[in-house]
């Protein structure tokens, strides 16, 4: 079967692409995500989605049937409490990869109640609108430990040929504090080199680089927490190959990117 890529991407912030933008701040990360089918060897068959907007104990993964969404952004239009991104879940896969995770040791739990935040809808609302290619997200550990989630995302890696896309999802600059702040913008560039320079390299220099991340140029001024980061070791681990730079954008006075690991 044809291997899948994993890809790390930008989910914009709150329900962005679904209300007005006279200034246009997010058209072009709304046409990359938009462009993302066509990129693919083949349609997946279900969609991991890895989000920076859960955390549990362990790793959890959703496994209804028919998940709902988790509107967790606040003071937006009331329309975006109304957006709806109706995709099947997919219990088969959650189980798939509870094993997988467990094989490698992490206790994993399935979670029939939890719906899928706005990681995961608002950019898929984009990606796939139809809302017809199942999907289960994938918590975060709460430890919040590079090391671990690199492992996580070797031990994903045999989804990859399986027909399942691994689709994570962050900011690769997330200080909200700094967003419009001009002097935001040398930090998030230096950041933003440093992370094009570590995902080009192969498995093993780019985990270790990944690794050391917050010894990275301005590393927490891009990332003061860095719960979204964390997905691309998700996606970085699921691969050896040198990742590609995707996409890259100035957006609110700070540099964002989304990289792509064959």
């Amino acid at each position: 079967m044809t291997t899948l890529p994993s890809f790390y991407v930008p989910h914009g912030g709150g329900p962005c692409f679904f209300m007005d933008d006279p200034d246009g701040t997010w058209t072009g990360m709304a046409a990359f995500l938009r462009a993302l089918p066509a990129t693919l060897p083949v349609a997946p068959r279900a969609i991991l989605v890895v989000s920076g907007h859960w955390e549990t104990r362990g790793f959890s993964l959703t496994s209804s049937v028919a998940p709902p969404l988790v509107y967790d952004y606040y003071g937006f239009p009331p329309h975006t409490y109304r957006l709806t991104y109706p995709a099947p879940g997919d219990p088969a896969l959650a189980q798939e990869v509870a094993a997988l995770l467990s094989d490698a040791g992490y206790a994993t739990s399935l979670d029939p109640a939890r719906g899928l935040d706005h990681g995961v809808f608002v950019p898929l609302k984009v990606v796939y609108p139809e809302a017809s290619i199942p999907v289960v997200e994938l918590s975060l550990d709460g430890s919040l430990d590079a090391s671990l989630h690199l492992a996580m995302g070797r031990a994903l890696r045999p989804l990859r040929e399986r027909g399942v896309l691994l689709f994570c999802a962050g900011m690769s600059f997330h200080n909200l504090r700094a967003l419009g702040d001009p002097r935001a913008l040398a930090p998030s560039q230096a950041f933003d080199a440093w992370l094009g320079e570590t995902c080009a390299q192969p498995g093993a220099e780019r985990a270790q680089r990944l690794e050391q991340w917050n010894e990275a140029p301005a590393a927490r001024i891009a990332h003061p927490r860095h719960e979204h980061l964390l997905p691309l070791m998700v996606a970085a681990g699921a691969s050896e190959a040198p990742g590609t730079r995707i996409y890259n954008e100035r957006v609110l006075g700070t540099m964002i990117s989304g990289f792509r690991f064959d």
